[in-house]
């Protein structure tokens, strides 16, 4: 059963207010992988402590790097059951994980940070990891 969407809007809003744009269906997943050039990024949001203090925080603050995805995107697990499922399908043999986040080169996963690497880590850790990834598979410019 979904979470109550009026308990993880505050939680969709950490990533839709810096430029992540929300996908709640599997078409719109495929539409924003499949579709789009370039790099995109999709964050699997969850309501656990481990994504409240380490992964969205981190996040953003890898947004600050020089080095940035074409485009930004967010499934959230537990509510956007379609899209989560779809995310996970295009990750091949990647087991499931919450919170945890993907590089998509022109459709193709290219980096994933499951949670293990984001659960006990610092927001500043996780960010050093994700900005690494975006040094290595990103261009430099201005997420879409």
């Amino acid at each position: 059963m979904p979470y109550d969407e009026r308990m993880i809007a505050p939680m969709r809003e950490e990533l839709t207010r810096v430029g992540f744009k929300e996908l709640r269906t599997a078409a719109s997943v495929d539409e924003a992988v499949a579709n789009l050039k370039g790099t995109t990024v999709i964050f699997i949001n969850s309501v656990c402590g481990c994504a409240a203090g380490m992964a969205r925080p981190g996040m953003v603050l890898a947004l600050q790097n020089r080095n940035l995805p074409d485009h930004l995107a967010t499934v959230f697990a537990g509510q956007d059951i379609e899209a989560v499922a779809r995310v996970r399908q295009l990750l091949g043999d990647v087991p499931p994980s919450s919170p945890s986040i993907a590089i998509f080169k022109d459709g193709t996963p290219v980096w994933f940070m499951p949670r293990h690497q984001i659960e006990g880590r610092s927001a500043l850790d996780v960010a050093k990891g994700i900005t690494e990834a975006f040094e290595k598979h990103c261009r430099k410019g201005v997420a879409a």
